[in-house]
């Protein structure tokens, strides 16, 4: 961290209890008030500048044309049916709350299922962008909405019944030009960190395919492997597709997921979303006997084994599955290496081979590579004692690069966790920067 984020914090003279939970003490000489006293919801419908708005955690409010994965409106839609929203007005919507309520620097309209509010003179909206965004904040108004994880929006009410603090104006601007200065620091650190997990990550890469296309052996004679993805590799390896290298290759299923009885049990299920690109050792969830009873598409492959994300956010991804279980429909199981093939060799060549994967992957909105795509891919085979000796160089140096970037994804956690613990900090007085 730099000099001035390591700074001791300055403290204000006089502080009192603010009477709510989530703020705790605050200066003698801030107010706090109802919500509602300062802030009014808008049902306006149209603007002069009929951009189509919506909020996202990561990008805030934007042009949802500039947003992947929304729900796209139809061509021709009135526009002017649309909520206005003007610039610095905030936005709730269900999708964004997670993140906090998301401020607008720009004119449009916005779904109606989106509710729309501003704030008058005595608050300035950069300093409501920090507070807005508080964990403890979130938190507050999450607590009292019964049941947002099963649809229900966050109503307006529940922000206006609430109370908040009040800085006097000056101080608000300039806790919002503090935290913006700081807040980008440390936001370029973060990506600094990011950058050098990159560099790491694509090392790793590099290693893992000179390895498995090349060998060990420099002084090794090259031939031609007659594939692309692969280019030249030593003369006394042989190329196989990966249905000569299984006996087993397989996929599952998802069971009705409105059916309590088939989830929660001691059954571990592999989803797509497990495969990080190395080893997993748990399953996010497990099913029952009942469900493997109920849907004859549901097998437990026996540890270990190889999957591959046949589609989905996660397409390509491969990893080594360290425990018995079954698997959703989008995942590709390499099961029972032959005699003549090591687990981990193969998992390595299949790393290497991502992009082709990626590059095979057919389908518009959502590609997916298919089983026969993933049986048809051609790997580079060496001696069984080759691809041996391969494994255990790379286990080693590929465990060194992971503790590197292991270490940088710590400092990322904790440049994180000090930003935020800065933000409330002083959106609520407890230290001051003026």
């Amino acid at each position: 961290m730099t000099n001035e984020t390591q700074k001791a914090p300055r403290r204000y003279e006089k502080m009192r209890d603010s009477g709510v939970e989530w703020i705790g003490m605050v200066p003698s000489h801030w107010e706090i008030v109802r919500a509602r006293a300062h802030f009014r919801q808008t049902n306006e419908r149209g603007n002069q500048t009929p951009i189509l708005l919506a909020a996202s955690q990561k990008f805030g409010v934007c042009p949802q044309d500039q947003l992947e994965g929304v729900v796209k409106v139809s061509a021709g839609t009135d526009l002017q049916q649309f909520k206005t929203v003007h610039r610095n007005d905030f936005i709730i919507s269900l999708r964004s709350f997670q993140g906090g309520f998301e401020l607008s620097p720009f004119e449009g309209v916005c779904s109606p299922a989106y509710q729309v509010f501003r704030a008058d003179d005595a608050y300035d909206v950069k300093y409501l962008r920090f507070l807005f965004k508080d964990e403890r904040f979130i938190d507050h108004i999450n607590s009292l909405t019964v049941g947002i994880r099963d649809g229900k929006n966050i109503k307006y009410s529940d922000f206006s019944n609430s109370l908040i603090i009040l800085p006097p104006l000056n101080e608000q601007r300039a806790i919002a030009k503090s935290l913006s200065q700081v807040s980008a620091k440390i936001d370029t650190l973060i990506d600094e960190v990011k950058a050098g997990i990159e560099e790491y990550t694509a090392w790793k890469a590099s290693i893992i395919y000179e390895a498995v296309t090349k060998g060990l052996d420099p002084t090794a004679e090259m031939k031609d492997s007659g594939v692309k993805w692969i280019r030249e590799m030593p003369g006394h390896w042989e190329r196989t597709k990966i249905s000569n290298c299984f006996t087993v290759i397989g996929s599952g299923t998802t069971p009705q997921s409105s059916d309590a009885a088939y989830y929660g049990g001691n059954i571990s299920w592999l989803q797509s979303g497990d495969l990080n690109g190395g080893i997993v050792s748990e399953t996010a969830k497990t099913l029952t006997q009942a469900a493997l009873n109920q849907y004859s598409a549901l097998r437990i492959y026996k540890a270990p084994y190889i999957a591959i994300a046949m589609y989905g956010a996660s397409i390509a991804n491969a990893s080594i599955i360290e425990l018995d279980s079954c698997t959703n429909q989008a995942c590709c199981v390499l099961s029972t290496p032959k005699k003549d093939f090591d687990l981990e060799y193969v998992f390595y060549a299949i790393l290497s081979a991502k992009n082709e994967l990626l590059i095979s992957a057919r389908g518009g909105t959502q590609p997916n590579i298919s089983q026969d795509i993933i049986k048809r891919l051609l790997l580079p085979i060496p001696p069984l004692p080759e691809q041996k000796s391969i494994v255990r160089k790379l286990n080693q140096l590929t465990r060194s690069i992971d503790n590197l970037i292991k270490e940088k994804l710590y400092l990322i956690g904790d440049l994180e966790s000090y930003k935020k613990s800065l933000i409330y900090e002083v959106v609520t007085g407890k230290r001051r920067v003026c």
